[in-house]
């Protein structure tokens, strides 16, 4: 069941939609429309049938369609962020930080709805605005990443932030990649791939403060 479907399950015959719901449930048409089609090839009224709604209903909530697109990602680059945060936070192993982030990469591309096609597969990254957010979400991550290498080798921010992305570039590179393979290599397997080969690459920076040089995290 799509969200739209969802959103309509659950209300009521016959009552009008919360402005914040149906605000969601045209963000959902939106999505639906935008990964299937591409922004250029989508038109408000594509998203407004798809939402079973009239344009005037649409045009009260987002003014154009480059509004619909920007909604969306900001509410999609938000969500990467908060799963690289939170894949950073689970624990304070440093070999199951780099696997879960690698996860969060993965999890994130696999998701039903499509939108990682919308921050990092556009058709409309030449628009300033849209490639500001991509880049916004790309860096946030990045910083995210640098923070944990940063304070657990004692390496440079500026060194820290090299190393956070390459790692993260590695992790959205290749879980689309996998995507795109469909699948021919089971999640669990793909991520710990990446996770060893990422690991190799990050355990060989000491852990700060350690006497040996060589000392892995």
């Amino acid at each position: 069941m799509t969200a739209i479907e969802q959103t309509e399950a659950a209300r009521p015959r016959g009552t009008r939609l919360p402005r914040r719901a149906r605000r969601n449930q045209l963000l959902g048409a939106a999505q639906e429309v935008f990964v299937a089609q591409g922004y250029h090839s989508a038109a408000m009224d594509d998203i407004a049938e798809r939402a079973g709604v009239s344009k005037p209903v649409l045009y009260q909530h987002f003014p154009g369609k480059l509004d619909l697109y920007l909604a969306l990602l900001d509410q999609h680059c938000e969500s990467l962020l908060q799963s690289v945060r939170t894949a950073l936070a689970s624990t304070t192993d440093n070999s199951l930080r780099v696997r879960a982030t690698m996860d969060a990469y993965f999890a994130y591309v696999e998701d039903d709805g499509g939108a990682f096609r919308l921050v990092f597969e556009s058709d409309l990254t030449n628009e300033p605005s849209v490639r500001e957010r991509v880049d916004r979400v790309t860096f946030g991550c990045a910083e995210a990443i640098c923070e944990v290498i940063a304070e657990d080798t004692g390496l440079s921010k500026a060194e820290s932030m090299l190393l956070a992305s390459g790692l993260g570039g590695l992790a959205q590179v290749v879980a689309r990649s996998w995507l795109h393979s469909d699948r021919s290599v089971p999640r669990d397997q793909a991520v710990q791939l990446l996770t060893s080969l990422a690991w190799r690459g990050i355990a060989g920076f000491p852990l700060h403060g350690s006497e040996h040089h060589g000392e892995h995290h």
